[in-house]
């Protein structure tokens, strides 16, 4: 398999991610938008990339024919919708090289500022879109929507309409899995057909090439609810897998298999369609901020926005290299699992992680990424029946091992050695998430600890709500965990295949069972809630009725609000009324 460097990476990248404009205020002489072509904004507009003084702009510009010749668009930024106060404008080529796609940085703005901005092509003028800079000093308030996991042929994006409705965002975070790179016969398209999402001919085989992706990117982007909400609020996103293939890593991907070409081409393919299509700024040779950034809300909320996927993560663990006719060799398992070698960022990214929180001024820290990182500890048979779960034993099961757990955190004496091994013998969840990577996760920790950071971490990928505190292994309080569900992906409770009936029992059993978890949702779909103040972080899950159905409602049955007070000896999550 060809091995790429860093560098080597970087320089690929900066030479297929895209041209980009620069905008530094109103220009004197704008190129003539005439053309004799059909032209259209069918994508809608977006932004992204917040910064005190500046933001992405972004769009498609399609011509109906002679896609050889470059569509000259105009865009226009104001303080005001009517666009009277004009601030800036100037023109830019779409060009087929870059699927038609087009984006602005624009630069000398004003700090914690709305904005509209729109672009013009021939005849045509895109929508108007609103967008808004980083707040700069003393700011008492910051508010983020954290989203991720939006499949199209698994359900309606339901959960992007009902967060464009949502007031005073700051910004959207999406934490990954944007688009699935799935056939048109793959995963959670059992209901495609029924709900009109099925994948186009012309694009339902696995991603591999750069106009797959390109065009799976333009089906997604053609849903309305997604082009509502990115036309109403800045994005910050990263990438997880399924932007490139299930379960990505450093140099492979679960789902890259032989006969599907060389992997890092597939990569390099699918990362210049993210580039081409999110709001994100480019990747360019020597830019140590690549996709790992940070974005600075004043003087309260450092985001930092990690790559726990395609730059420095080793392949994951697999716990059929351990199976024996006994179970699992726990020996072996322990010593991979805990090699202090073995990484998830990468030593450049972990280095700058470090960096940045010991020179972070801000009330809170938080990490914009796409795992688990708390501790999902379950009893090892109970484990075991995940792999092929059934439905007749599993509930069961929970039952039985969440009231030997209740029994002994009630500290019961007649419990017996061996109940008591059933419940200490336990194995992680997720080798995909920080579990799996155990050493990296304890240096994480240790540093915010060491730091005196409060820590508020955000993820996503499994496709379920979760809450957990975060503690060393030596059992300091560091920080609190924040998980959103999902745009649209199936959670565990199409993977265990629980009727609804058992969820709410599962969900009782897996909160007593694992010892850091605080809240879990096991199969709504949903997004989640950020409110950071100086003296606390909110957290509010909220969910859809359903994704398969034209019609929801927001299902405030089983919203949750936890909240985190900030200091030494606090930074636990605790339920809000």
């Amino acid at each position: 398999m060809k091995q790429y460097s860093r560098r080597q990476f970087l320089k690929a990248s900066a030479l297929t991610m895209g041209a980009v404009a620069v905008s530094t205020g109103l220009s004197g002489c704008l190129s003539s938008s005439d053309d004799d072509r059909s032209i259209s904004f069918s994508h809608g507009v977006a932004s992204g990339d917040p910064l005190q003084d500046g933001v992405m702009l972004w769009t498609r510009v399609l011509p109906s024919e002679d896609l050889d010749r470059p569509v000259t668009t105009t865009w226009e930024v104001a303080t005001d919708e009517g666009f009277s106060n004009l601030i800036h404008n100037g023109s830019i080529d779409a060009r087929q090289e870059h699927d038609f796609t087009i984006k602005v940085d624009v630069r000398n703005l004003a700090p914690g500022q709305t904005y509209y901005y729109r672009f013009r092509a021939g005849d045509k003028t895109s929508l108007t879109g609103t967008t808004r800079t980083l707040p700069e000093g003393d700011v008492s308030n910051v508010k983020l929507a954290v989203m991720s996991c939006s499949n199209y042929p698994a359900g309606y994006f339901h959960v992007y309409a009902a967060a464009a409705q949502e007031q005073d965002l700051d910004a959207v975070v999406h934490l990954g899995d944007y688009i699935y790179e799935y056939d048109g016969n793959g995963y959670a398209t059992d209901d495609a057909a029924a709900l009109g999402r099925t994948l186009p001919a012309d694009n339902d085989t696995e991603l591999l090439s750069l106009t797959d992706y390109r065009k799976r990117y333009a089906l997604y982007r053609s849903d309305t609810d997604l082009q509502v909400l990115h036309a109403l609020v800045p994005f910050i996103t990263v990438w997880d897998d399924h932007e490139v293939a299930n379960d990505t890593w450093r140099d492979g991907a679960e789902n890259h298999n032989d006969g599907e070409g060389d992997f890092q081409q597939r990569k390099l393919a699918a990362l210049q369609a993210y580039f081409e299509w999110l709001p994100i700024r480019p990747v360019t040779d020597g830019d140590q901020e690549t996709i790992y950034r940070t974005f600075q809300f004043g003087d309260l909320v450092s985001l930092h926005m990690l790559d726990t996927r395609v730059i420095g993560r080793d392949q994951q663990l697999d716990y059929a290299n351990y199976l024996t006719g006994d179970g699992i060799n726990a020996p072996a398992f322990q010593a991979d699992l805990t090699d202090p070698n073995r990484t998830l960022l990468g030593a450049e990214q972990k280095g700058w992680l470090q960096n940045t929180l010991a020179q972070s001024t801000t009330t809170w820290d938080a990490l914009g990424q796409q795992i688990l990182m708390g501790r999902m500890m379950l009893p090892a048979e109970l484990l075991l029946n995940f792999i092929n779960p059934d439905p007749a034993t599993l509930l069961p099961q929970f039952q039985e091992l969440a009231t030997l757990k209740a029994r002994q955190l009630q500290g019961d004496p007649t419990l017996t050695e061996a109940e008591i091994a059933r419940l200490t013998t336990v194995l992680p969840y997720n080798l995909d998430a920080w579990d799996g990577y155990f050493a990296e996760r304890e240096v994480v920790l240790e540093t915010a600890r060491s730091l005196d950071r409060n820590l508020v971490v955000l993820a996503g990928d499994t496709h379920n709500a979760w809450a957990s505190n975060l503690k060393t292994m030596n059992g300091d309080t560091v920080g609190v965990e924040l998980a959103t569900s999902s745009v649209s992906s199936p959670g565990m409770e199409e993977y265990l295949q629980l009727p609804m009936e058992q969820v709410m029992g599962a969900e009782q059993a897996l909160g007593l069972l694992v010892d850091d978890l605080q809240y879990l949702n096991l199969n709504q779909r949903g997004y989640l809630v950020v409110n950071f103040s100086p003296e606390q972080v909110t957290a509010d899950w909220r969910f859809v009725s359903t994704v398969k159905s034209p019609d929801y409602q927001v299902d405030s049955n089983r919203s949750q609000r936890l909240k985190v007070l900030p200091g030494a000896g606090n930074r636990t999550l605790v339920p809000v009324a």
